[in-house]
This record gives C-alpha cells, sequence and structure tokens, in this order.
C-alpha cells in the first residue's frame, strides 16, 4: 500500500440553480486573455444537452480516455506511443471551433457613436476571431434552460437507445444543470498523452497542470481527455486547462468556483488513496463495477493502519486529519451518495456529484399525495421525470442500482428530517432501510443542508518544508513509474536536456501582491521577473527584454 493525498470536489446538484456565477468568476480568474476567448475551465451544461464542447461524451468520434484491449491491458483509446508518433503532425481527432463556438463581442463603438438618424443604431455581433460581423449559432451554454431542445435535444450522447422515454416536447421534458470542471483523475489520460511530458500530475495534492515551459503544442492532450477540459491557446501555441486554482488551495483557501457559488453546493476536500491499487481498479473488466472499483480505491483515514501507512510515505499528520474530517470523503464512502462522472473512461476522475432528487418531490406533490412521505418517496424513484437509466449513463456506467441506492437515500433523509423539524419522533425504520443510522442520516442533511463554509472546505495548505518539491515541476508525477500507464519523461518532442523550469511556490502575501499588483506581467516587488501566463503576447512588459541603450550613450561611447 502506498498512501497519497487527493484534493477532490463534490457537486450537489440538487443545489445548482444554473446561474452561471461560477464560470464567469473562474473566467475572470484564469481565460481572459487573448487566444482564449473559447475557453471555460469552468462551465454549467443543462441536461439533456450536447455539453461543451458538442457531444464531447461521443468517445467513438474524438475516442478519448483508456480502454481495455483483447489481452485486459489498458491503453489509450486513441493510441499508444507508435500511433501518435505517425500522427504527431495531423491529429484528427480534435474538436473544431465549430465544436466550441465563434467567441464574439458587440459593436458597442457603432452603437455608442452613431449619429442621430430614424432608426435605432444596434451592436451587431462582431466575431473575436476574424474581428468580422458574425451570427450567433452557438456557445458554451446553449442548451440552457432546454432553450432549443425541440431543434438538437435529441443530439444528446446519452440519450441513445432511452429516446422512447424522452419526449421532446418543452413541458413534458426534463432538465437539471452540471457544473463541470477538469476532473483531476488519478489515472489522467491527458498525462499519458502528452509526448512532451508537459502534462503532469502533482505527487502532493494530486492536481493535474501543464508545464507551459515543456509544452509543445501537439494537442494529443485535447484528445486524450475523455471530458474535453484541455484546451489549446492559439495565440500562445500552448494548451491549456483548469488549474484546481492551486495558487489558493496552497494556502487552504478553495477554488473561485467554489468561493463564488451561489448555490453553495460544492465541497472540497482531502482523500487518501492506495496509489498501488489505481492501475488495477482502471482495468476493472466490466464498466459497471468501475464506481465501487474506484471507490475502493480511496481509504478510510481514520484506519490505524492507513494513518501509519501515511505519516511512512510522508504525508503531514495536519493533512491527514484534513483527510478525517473531509466532506469529500463523506459524501462519498461514508453515505455514499456522491458519483464520479463516466467512470467507464477509465480515468478515474475526482470531481463527483450527487444527483438532482427534487423533480420526484414535484411529480409526487402533482397527484395530490404527501410529497414528504417516505412511502411515497421511495415509490416515486422509479417514475422519475428524470429517468434513472439517463442518471446511470451519466454517473455508473449505465448501472441504475447505485443511482437508484442514492436517491433512495436522499428521499429517506427528508422524510426522516421532516419528522424531527416538524417536532414529531423520528422514524428510525426510515433510515434503515436505506442501511443507515439515525444519527448518520442527521449527518448526512447537516452537511448538505446548513454545513458552514469551514465544513463545506476542508483544505490543507502547503508545508513550507515542501515547497522546493513543488518547484521540481514535473519531477515527481505518481503515473510515472513501474506499473503506471504515464508516459514518462520529456520525450523527443520535447524538452530534450535539463530540468523543468522551477516556479516559485505562491505564498498568501505574494498572491495577496499580484492581484493587487498594478502590473499582472511584472510587478513592481519582483524586479526583472516577467509572467508569461499573463501576458498577453502584446507590448512589452517590463524586464522582458534588455533595456535599449539611449542614444546620446552610443554618441559618448
Amino acid at each position: 500500500m502506498r498512501v497519497m493525498g487527493q484534493l477532490a470536489m463534490v457537486m450537489n446538484l440538487d443545489k445548482c440553480i444554473g446561474c452561471h456565477t461560477c464560470s464567469v468568476t473562474c473566467k475572470q480568474a484564469w481565460t481572459n486573455r487573448t487566444g482564449v476567448e473559447y475557453v471555460w475551465f469552468n462551465n454549467v451544461e443543462t441536461r439533456p444537452g450536447q455539453g461543451y464542447p458538442r457531444r464531447y461524451e461521443d468517445q467513438e468520434k474524438w475516442r478519448g480516455g483508456w480502454e481495455l484491449n483483447k489481452k485486459g491491458r489498458l491503453g489509450l483509446k486513441a493510441g499508444g506511443r507508435f500511433k501518435k508518433l505517425i500522427t504527431i503532425f495531423s491529429n484528427p481527432r480534435l474538436p473544431a471551433l465549430d465544436d466550441y463556438y465563434e467567441p464574439w463581442t458587440y459593436d458597442y463603438e457603432t452603437l455608442t457613436n452613431a449619429p442621430l438618424q430614424e432608426d435605432t443604431p444596434v451592436a451587431r455581433p462582431r466575431s473575436l476571431i476574424t474581428g468580422k460581423d458574425t451570427k450567433i449559432t452557438w456557445s458554451a451554454n446553449w442548451d440552457d434552460n432546454l432553450g432549443g431542445s425541440s431543434d438538437h435535444g435529441d443530439r444528446d450522447v446519452l440519450l441513445r437507445g432511452i429516446e422512447e422515454k424522452i419526449k421532446f416536447e418543452f413541458e413534458q421534458t426534463f432538465m437539471f444543470y452540471l457544473p463541470r470542471i477538469c476532473e483531476h483523475c488519478l489515472n489522467p489520460s491527458c498525462v499519458a498523452s502528452c509526448p512532451s511530458g508537459a502534462v503532469y500530475k502533482r505527487a502532493e495534492d494530486g492536481i493535474v497542470l501543464v508545464d507551459q515551459d515543456r509544452c509543445r503544442g501537439w494537442r494529443m492532450c485535447v484528445t486524450g481527455c475523455p471530458y474535453k477540459k484541455v484546451y489549446f491557446n492559439h495565440r500562445t501555441g500552448k494548451a491549456e486547462k483548469c488549474t484546481f486554482c492551486f495558487p489558493r488551495v496552497e494556502v487552504g483557501l478553495p477554488t473561485v468556483c467554489a468561493e463564488t457559488c451561489v448555490g453553495r453546493l460544492r465541497y472540497i476536500g482531502l482523500v487518501l488513496y492506495d496509489a498501488d491499487r489505481v492501475l488495477e481498479a482502471a482495468s476493472t473488466l466490466d464498466d459497471k463495477d468501475l464506481y465501487e472499483a474506484q471507490r475502493e480505491v480511496l481509504l478510510d483515514p481514520h484506519d490505524p493502519e492507513v494513518v501509519a501507512a501515511a505519516e511512512r510515505d510522508g504525508i503531514p499528520r495536519d493533512w491527514i486529519e484534513a483527510a478525517q474530517r473531509s466532506p469529500v470523503h463523506a459524501l462519498i464512502n461514508t453515505y455514499k451518495v456522491a458519483l464520479p462522472l463516466h467512470p467507464e473512461y477509465r480515468t478515474l476522475p475526482m470531481v463527483w456529484y450527487i444527483p438532482p432528487l427534487s423533480p420526484v418531490v414535484d411529480a409526487v406533490r402533482d397527484t395530490g399525495h404527501d410529497a414528504e412521505s417516505h412511502h411515497n418517496l421511495f415509490a416515486a424513484v422509479d417514475a422519475l421525470r428524470i429517468p434513472v437509466d439517463y442518471l446511470a449513463r451519466l454517473f455508473t456506467a449505465g448501472d441504475p442500482a447505485p443511482v437508484d441506492a442514492v436517491l433512495r437515500r436522499l428521499a429517506a433523509m427528508r422524510s426522516y428530517m421532516r419528522d424531527i423539524n416538524l417536532g414529531r419522533e423520528p422514524d428510525d425504520a426510515i433510515p434503515e432501510k436505506v442501511g443507515m443510522s439515525g444519527e448518520q442520516m442527521y449527518d448526512m442533511y447537516r452537511l448538505l443542508a446548513l454545513a458552514k463554509y469551514d465544513e463545506r472546505y476542508v483544505i490543507p495548505s502547503t508545508h513550507a518544508e515542501e515547497a522546493h518539491r513543488l518547484e521540481e515541476l514535473g519531477a515527481e508525477c505518481e503515473l510515472d513509474r513501474d506499473g503506471g500507464p504515464g508516459m514518462g519523461g520529456s520525450g523527443p518532442f520535447g524538452e530534450a536536456s535539463g530540468t523543468a523550469v522551477p516556479i516559485a511556490v505562491e505564498t498568501h502575501r505574494a498572491l495577496r501582491d499580484r492581484q493587487t499588483s498594478d502590473t499582472a506581467a511584472a510587478p513592481a516587488d519582483k524586479g526583472s521577473r516577467v509572467n508569461l501566463l499573463n501576458w498577453d503576447g502584446k507590448g512589452h512588459p517590463p524586464g522582458l527584454f534588455p533595456p535599449a541603450e539611449r542614444p546620446d550613450q552610443e554618441s559618448a561611447s
């Protein structure tokens, strides 16, 4: 057993109101530069819908994630090293601009400067790619609120085979919101897909990042990610992706999307897992067994043997205590109400979801029955407006049993807590029917409904003694070992010699100084240091080039 730590997230879909606040704040923090106008590290999809980019879940087309070969061994769905070598200059498995959308702005200058006339001037949409007038036909949230369900709702990849259960008439269909970020997988296919070794998984906290100095723009990582959460910056020629806001979590702050979430639906915490069992779990033969296989990789942080092994493997004591208080571990393994997104991709994703239950209450209430009675709720789970089969295709590789169990636990919690809130004697038979005790059910209710800020976000700060190790980018990737699926090293298409260029671990004070600095590219207190990630390629930031000699100096010499 080799114990490692992983920062993970759980989202409660019952609470998501589709306001897109998380998307906008993430956009402002991370993708407000030239070349990434179309990029959304965080986006909120309406389901059913095609998602972003369009139909990204169709892996027969995009070939993302992993698959088992005839010998039962794990391999990239897009092909191994030889396949990448022969397609290195022409990768046919990439989403085009039409699969994303053509980013646009509006011609506000015409609107504000137009002379007095009979007709009202308008601000026409203008492409951010060509600079010419354009027609808006798609965006990152085009499916929002089923606005186009009658035209393209049946193109949802997950609806294959269950079309008869779904009637695409607005008043009869169902919908719910699905926020998405990078999954920061335990077995990331983007890491194994990168020929230059630029994409790596941090050994300390499991966050998957892109080393901008090593990236050569091959875009194999875009193909390899089945969730299509790696993007290409056409301005810099580099790949970019969600960073799990690592400068924030290193100082104990939650991600921007979680911090600004209006519905308070996100939970962030540390989980401990056995790195030696990752490959075994990802190689599980039956897709429907992958959910349980991944859950078993996660370790019980209260187990004395696990604690001893974690200390032996160098995990600090306060990190172990944070894992013991982790809301993510509680929702995944204690209460068993969180499910992974598309486990059949075999990447072992670490952003999990609590499926939505709200429509079942509405369905029962419409019949005139008591919508909170556990008898009625249990019976109505089978008749959800959101079909269990659809949720199963989203979270459990098509197996409806775990989804049904989660929905019954959530329904039982509503009925059990209603008796308590109304001052009645609680019925202990309700939690027993779903395999829980009354105390567990109350604790689960408190976490889902009443949890305070420090209970939803249990994030241990980075230790000062870890700073030097974190500076060595890519020096320690957990997949880079015997038996691991990682490609390993820089390879012939990236840096051929030397170590990775280090970056400093940002302290809370440095983060504050950078965010309040007048100049993003060269803060005043950093001397000649230039942050190229924040430079849009225009102008000459101070410190990027040596100062030019003045004419008087030349004449004097």
